[in-house]
């Protein structure tokens, strides 16, 4: 085995629907119906595959960060 064999690939930048459902704890039929209605976070499509950017699913739950319910239904 030589040094080149045991290195390790960082882990994607881009990930499946249902890899980005799981890191957003959500089922992948809630993502493809928010992508279908223009809700959810940024995707990229390459072809017929989607994928989504870890940044931009993090950036999505920031922006629905809130400190209380009043701001929540506000927004």
């Amino acid at each position: 085995m030589t040094k080149q064999d045991c290195v390790i690939a960082p882990p994607p930048t881009t990930l499946t629907t249902p890899e980005a459902a799981a890191y957003l704890n959500l089922q992948p039929t809630t993502l493809e119906q928010w992508r279908w209605n223009g809700k959810g976070p940024e995707f990229i499509k390459l072809g017929r595959c989607v994928r989504y950017r870890k940044t931009g699913l993090d950036a999505f739950m920031n922006a629905r960060a809130f400190t209380s319910t009043t701001e929540a239904q506000a927004a």
